[in-house]
């Protein structure tokens, strides 16, 4: 009932077709509604469309709007968790360069009040000291060099809906490869979880040892972190 709403106001009211080559993949009931998992991908959609921007959202939250990925250099593939409020559909829209928008999506129960609910973080006096600590893996490069990367940040995630606890959160995480080019950029939104882990599937310069995250939050306190790629050493002739 709130498709309407959330295609004009998420999605711009452009060109929309629902395509189930867009997967949206989180769990049929949600045990814990801080930290929903979630995992989009529009891999499957042609190669020549050219996935620009995926956006996520769940029309019942009471901030809809999850996040904003564009992999510039990488699979429109994204795997995170998130905050619902109550049982909503979670819909993610894959813009292709035509300017159509690709909409999957999934339907979620979940008993409620993850938006509400305070941060974990405030039950620790020192959650200050780790703000912004990053902790991060990458995979050895696959058969077409893609590399899967997965990295959690941490910052409390608030939604400004908890009593007493002013919207606090991280706006924009990017990835460059050892060549300081764009492989994705995320723009983060209130309900993305607490902690929040990212799951990408990026394609890094042949010779980068290594991938930089930088981002920052709503206050302005910077992320910045390198993650070691796995290399191997060419034969000596």
């Amino acid at each position: 009932m709130m498709w309407d709403d959330m295609r004009a106001v998420i999605l711009g009211g452009g060109d929309v077709v629902f395509d189930q080559r867009v997967r949206v993949t989180a769990p049929a009931n949600a045990e814990d509604a801080l930290n929903v998992p979630v995992m989009v991908d529009a891999s499957g959609l042609d190669a020549e469309d050219e996935v620009e921007e995926i956006v996520v959202f769940a029309d019942m939250n009471p901030i809809p709007r999850i996040l904003n990925y564009r992999p510039a250099g990488a699979k429109p593939l994204i795997g995170f968790r998130l905050k619902l409020q109550q049982a909503t559909p979670i819909r993610a829209a894959a813009r292709t360069r035509d300017g159509v928008w690709h909409v999957g999506g999934v339907f979620v129960d979940a008993a409620g009040g993850g938006c509400t609910s305070p941060a974990l973080a405030h039950s620790d006096p020192q959650w200050e000291r780790h703000l912004g600590e990053v902790q991060a893996r990458a995979w050895a490069p696959a058969a077409d060099g893609g590399v899967r990367v997965r990295f959690r940040v941490r910052h409390p995630m608030d939604t400004g809906l908890a009593p007493g606890i002013p919207a606090f959160y991280l706006e924009s995480l990017a990835v460059r490869d050892g060549d300081a080019r764009d492989l994705g950029q995320i723009d983060l939104f209130e309900p993305v979880s607490e902690n929040p882990v990212f799951t990408l599937e990026v394609s890094p310069s042949a010779g980068s040892r290594s991938l930089c995250l930088t981002g920052r939050d709503n206050n302005g306190t910077p992320v910045l972190a390198d993650i070691p790629l796995s290399w191997r050493q060419s034969a000596l002739p």
